[in-house]
């Protein structure tokens, strides 16, 4: 999130959370490219993905490996441990099992 043009506000999961609902891979990735003001096509072509790919990751109708996961997180400078627990808890919703997960590294 910015506000203005110099100053952005960090947010944990808690607090995205508590803002925006429950969390998933595509709603992080998109307040992440909407807080750096960067359209799909920048944000696609900084991670090596397609538009298409990352449009489908943001509207929810996917959602990425764990391994491509800690690839997103590494090339935006994000926590990986955080962008991994989103997508593994967002696989267990999908089955109907509702657990929180946190990772240690």
């Amino acid at each position: 999130m910015t506000i203005g043009r110099s100053k952005k506000v960090k947010y944990g999961s808690n607090e995205l959370e508590r803002d925006y609902g429950q969390l998933s891979f595509g709603k992080l990735l998109q307040a992440h490219r909407i807080s750096e003001e960067i359209s799909q096509s920048e944000m696609a072509r900084k991670l090596k993905i397609s538009r298409q790919k990352l449009n489908d990751f943001e509207r929810g109708r996917r959602f990425p490996s764990l391994r491509m996961t800690a690839d997103v997180a590494k090339a935006l400078g994000e926590h990986t441990p955080t962008w991994i627990s989103v997508v593994l808890e967002e696989m267990l919703r999908q089955e109907d099992l509702d657990f929180k997960v946190t990772l240690a590294s």
